[in-house]
């Protein structure tokens, strides 16, 4: 299709257009940019497409800072100014609450930005790779100009997008602070050197796997290199040049992948140097990081989410707090000193321990964390036990709180729900269930992650 206006945001990252009463969804484009399009899937009533030529550009695109953009997959807004990025994220959550939630809504707060928009990650995770992926356009011009093309060798990036065997190899991500792209290419120039072999992920050989970088604010720094399979004079010699020349590393781990996916939650990270976790701080709160442990990845504005839901709590110091999907217990540490008595709940046994390794960390001793699923854990027995909830915080995953969650937090009946989201779609849902019982009191959207389509929302829920 050609010369098509794109006329708004959808969602995902996504802009649409209608030509002709369909709607079609286009990837990599803003509102008010002219294209030609090529379809990609085409219903009765919608489509999806991808820009083949652009026409005119919007006037509300700026040049993207990031050589890279386009290509990795990641950052997919750099192209619109900060303060339209944050425009769309608000009509996000007000589109998403109207279209699915459909109760009775108040005035939705302005979206609170955030002050850095570079540098603001305290966790990445590059990917090694025999092969790189050239974009097509890169291509085109190598061809052209007879020059070789190589897509073989050592290469340190990120995947690229919907493509598992390649990376887009990285000059510089401007997402963590430095020294990460330092720490990465120096890993990439030693394996090269040394001729040591680089991952390849279709036929899973090769030795030089992941490496994560975690950055705390505190300026404690660690490494977990994920290697394929153990040669221990060459990972020794590794991790001594690692730090030699990078001083900051306060804690060096690795770990052996020899499965076929690259999650580490079901290994063991080995620690080589340092004490085997790092130090972050949220406000006066002090909190141990493992290599595998779940953390907010953008420690200054998990700071002002967190005190949003501390507000949107209402605490007086007599209410029995409920953390559920708590995590390493983050959400219900930040809010203890306004509690009773702090309860976190969640499934996954290790973040538990880590929860209460950090209520010890920082002295709070009215909290109890629990490992489990909150349907089977909080019953009559359990509530007198405990106490009943006068507050319950719940920030669940991407897909949002189970049914069968939600009618159990009907039947408690507690007060005051304070409900923190990282997909406003789930949280809409979740809300219209929950209707039966309560009232949407306040909703507050926080920008965590510039330069993406992701966006935090939390709502204040009173009892009816």
């Amino acid at each position: 299709m050609y010369d098509v206006l794109v006329q708004d945001y959808a969602a995902e990252g996504k802009s649409l257009a209608k030509v002709d009463g369909k709607v079609i969804f286009i990837e990599n484009a803003v509102p008010g940019d002219i294209v030609d399009i090529q379809l990609i899937k085409s219903k009765k009533d919608w489509a999806e497409a991808y820009p083949i030529n652009f026409k005119k550009y919007s006037e509300n695109r700026v040049n993207p800072f990031c050589s890279h953009f386009g290509a990795c997959g990641g950052c997919v807004w750099q192209m619109l100014p900060y303060e339209k990025q944050l425009f769309y994220k608000q009509k996000q959550v007000v589109d998403n609450l109207q279209r699915i939630a459909k109760v009775n809504l108040p005035s939705i707060n302005e979206i609170i930005g955030a002050i850095e928009t570079q540098g603001y990650r305290n966790k990445m995770e590059y990917t090694f790779s025999n092969k790189k992926y050239i974009p097509s356009t890169e291509f085109r011009k190598l061809k052209s100009e007879g020059a070789e093309i190589i897509n073989e060798g050592g290469f340190g990036g990120f995947h690229a997008k919907a493509i598992f065997d390649k990376v887009v190899e990285i000059d510089k991500c401007y997402l963590q602070n430095e020294p990460t792209n330092f720490i990465r290419k120096a890993i990439v120039a030693f394996a090269k050197k040394n001729n040591l072999s680089f991952y390849d992920a279709r036929t899973h050989q090769g030795w030089l796997r992941n490496v994560m970088i975690r950055l705390a604010t505190t300026g404690e720094l660690m490494v977990n290199i994920v290697l394929g399979y153990e040669d221990e004079q060459n990972r020794k010699n590794l991790l001594d040049e690692l730090l030699n020349e990078f001083p900051p590393i306060t804690t060096l781990l690795y770990t052996i992948n020899t499965k076929f996916n690259d999650s580490i939650f079901d290994l063991h990270p080995q620690t080589y140097y340092g004490k085997g976790f790092i130090i972050e701080r949220l406000e006066n709160y002090q909190f141990k990081i493992s290599p595998k442990s779940f953390f907010q990845t953008n420690t200054k504005q998990a700071e002002k989410l967190y005190q949003v839901t501390r507000d949107y709590a209402e605490l007086d110091g007599t209410q029995v707090v409920y953390d559920l999907y708590c995590g390493t217990g983050s959400i219900g540490i930040f809010v203890s000193a306004s509690a009773k008595k702090i309860i976190g709940v969640e499934v996954i046994n290790e973040a538990i321990e880590d929860a209460k390794e950090n209520a010890a960390l920082n002295n709070i001793l009215h909290s109890l964390f629990f490992a489990g699923d909150v349907i089977d854990i909080c019953d009559d027995v359990f509530f007198a036990t405990h106490g009943k909830p006068d507050v319950i915080i719940t920030d669940p995953p991407r897909a949002g709180m189970h049914e069968k969650l939600v009618k159990k937090l009907l039947d408690i009946a507690a007060p005051t729900i304070v409900y923190v989201s990282c997909n406003p779609a789930t949280q809409a849902r979740d809300v219209a269930l929950l209707d039966e019982k309560y009232a949407v009191t306040k909703i507050q959207p926080v920008d965590m992650f510039p330069h993406t389509h992701h966006i935090e929302n939390v709502m204040q829920l009173k009892l009816k």
